[in-house]
């Protein structure tokens, strides 16, 4: 999952910050006000598209594609981490750590975590023995545990080493 937000200089929403540091329903009021007042785009790359390359590319090409469904031009990216994605359109720059150290990435990385949390919660109604709406599809005990006995449903990627280890 990856999200690209444009912030209105003029509406920038209060208390932004890395998601990982926020409480889940902090998270919750600040997508909402991002919505409300910036330019945002998500996109997520699917299990299979993950299973066919690597994380790391699904992930690069999930941001490429936020930022290419922006409604507006972009002139210039930040991107969180090590990496910028291929065949972008404008310049860019990767900024390790960036969700704590650029209010743009810390909303994208808010939109991106409340979004993929809605998706794993919906995916517990159709899938309910694996418990994503516990664990969000991270690799905990319980999610092993229900892997374990339930086996893999089409929302897991067999290149995870768990699943990718019973194929073998």
């Amino acid at each position: 999952m990856a999200a690209a937000v444009i912030l209105d200089p003029d509406h920038i929403p209060e208390g932004l910050n890395d998601s990982k540091k926020l409480s889940a329903a902090r998270r919750e009021v600040l997508f909402e006000a991002i919505l409300a007042s910036a330019t945002v785009a998500i996109a997520s790359s699917s299990a299979a598209h993950i299973d066919r390359s690597d994380i790391r590319k699904a992930s690069l090409d999930a941001m490429r594609r936020a930022v290419q469904s922006l409604a507006v031009p972009v002139a210039h990216v930040l991107c969180d981490g090590r990496d910028i994605p291929p065949d972008l359109s404008c310049s860019a720059e990767a900024v390790i750590k960036g969700d704590a150290r650029s209010l743009s990435i810390a909303a994208a990385s808010i939109v991106a975590k409340v979004t993929r949390d809605g998706m794993m919660a919906k995916a517990d109604t159709v899938f309910p023995a694996y418990g994503f709406a516990a664990h969000a599809g991270y690799g905990t005990k319980i999610h092993l545990s229900a892997i374990g006995a339930e086996g893999a449903c089409a929302l897991h990627r067999m290149s995870f080493k768990p699943l990718r280890d019973q194929q073998e």
